[in-house]
């Protein structure tokens, strides 16, 4: 007989950030996030989060409990007997927003936090880790690593005074991170003099790519990026507003450094466009804008098969419960250029989970063990930054 899911809890949590964190698209003190407990015909407990934000995936929470709330994810799941067949049942998973719009989006951190909370529910009801969903999912068969191995994460110097950036880059030095993330294109800042004084910092070797969240206009790329290249970055984020995303095609190869998309890169009809127009040299990837591990494993197979690279992005404010599901992903897949991820300690002031998951010096961490995501939720630490608790119970 095969296990059934009861019921949900679908929490809107207020995760509070040690400091603000800023670029051309938006800046927080604090993140709204989706926490969905799963719990299953037997009283297994698991948990999954979203992280929606309305400028990237037109999702709030409010949007995202609505969406599950009026979801029928038992009947989803149906009734599996083994791991495999949770796996293959998430395959087939889709909340009816995202099959009714155009970029599959719609819905995508309610996806990701419902999957999440059912793979850490079915994974410790049946003593596996939310790693093996990787190597069973058809789209993350073939680019498994031989087992499960460390994953080094990339460091990021978010937009913010000059005195703050300084200490962030010598941080970026002497915490030894072989690559860099930089925000740019914020209104106000002079690109080309913070990253002369990065450089000097963090020395020539040392990776530098450029996140400029939809900053600039198309017909001013030759303008503010030209000057920048002096500095050898080795990637360029989103640069221009989705709208205007089609440019891309006839700007590519004229910029002098790799496109990545990330706003972009949301749902799969963007991965199809991307490829099919010629947009990207790169996706960015996160779990929680592409709709979960399993919807985010299919856009890597479509990178990877198009001889595109990719990197495994995060959302500032995730707590331990993705940067958890993250490290499964990261650690049990070859070929991604960049991870990032595991900022617990150094972004939130108070985290869901238990344990650190941190990444430690030159951003290197190790798989995680145990069943499901590996963590422990503090549940009274969930119910006190709690805003609002919706409960959907299926018999």
């Amino acid at each position: 007989m095969g296990i059934r899911l009861r019921r949900l809890d679908l929490y809107h949590v207020v995760v509070p950030l040690r400091t603000k964190i800023a670029h051309a698209s938006h800046e927080r003190r604090a993140s709204d996030n989706l926490v969905v407990r799963a719990t299953l015909d037997d009283g297994t407990i698991g948990y999954g989060e979203g992280v929606p934000r309305e400028y990237v995936t037109g999702e709030t929470v409010q949007t995202c409990l609505k969406s599950l709330s009026g979801f029928d994810a038992a009947a989803a799941l149906g009734s599996p007997s083994d791991w495999v067949g949770v796996v293959q049942a998430l395959e087939s998973l889709e909340l009816p927003e995202n099959l009714e719009d155009s970029r599959g989006m719609a819905a995508n951190a309610a996806r990701c936090a419902l999957e999440l909370a059912i793979l850490d529910a079915c994974g410790r009801r049946f003593g596996v880790g939310v790693g093996e969903a990787v190597r069973v999912c058809r789209w993350g068969r073939n680019w498994v690593r031989p087992e499960p191995g460390a994953v080094r994460y990339s460091g990021a110097i978010t937009a913010s005074e000059p005195g703050r950036e300084r200490v962030s880059a010598w941080k970026m030095r002497l915490y030894g991170f072989r690559d860099v993330k930089v925000k740019v294109a914020v209104p106000g800042q002079d690109d080309v003099e913070r990253l002369a004084v990065f450089r000097r910092i963090m020395g020539r070797r040392r990776d530098i790519r450029l996140d400029a969240n939809e900053g600039w206009r198309a017909e001013e790329l030759s303008e503010r990026v030209g000057p920048l290249r002096q500095f050898g970055p080795s990637v360029l984020e989103q640069p221009v507003p989705h709208r205007e995303v089609g440019r891309l095609a006839e700007w590519r190869g004229r910029l002098g450094v790799a496109v990545m998309l990330d706003e972009s890169m949301c749902g799969w009809p963007d991965g199809q466009r991307a490829v099919r127009e010629g947009l990207c040299d790169l996706f960015n990837v996160r779990l929680s804008k592409c709709g979960g591990l399993i919807p985010t494993l299919r856009l890597l197979d479509l990178a990877w098969r198009e001889g595109l690279g990719a990197q495994l992005g995060c959302h500032p404010g995730e707590t331990g419960l993705l940067s958890a599901a993250g490290r499964h992903l990261a650690a049990n897949v070859r070929g991604l250029r960049y991870v990032e991820g595991s900022y617990d300690r150094h972004v939130l002031a108070e985290n869901l989970i238990r344990e650190d998951v941190t990444f430690g010096y030159g951003g290197w961490s190790r798989p995680l063990p145990g069943p499901g995501l590996g963590v422990t939720v503090d549940e009274g630490r969930l119910e006190r930054l709690s805003q609002r608790r919706e409960e959907v119970d299926y018999g």
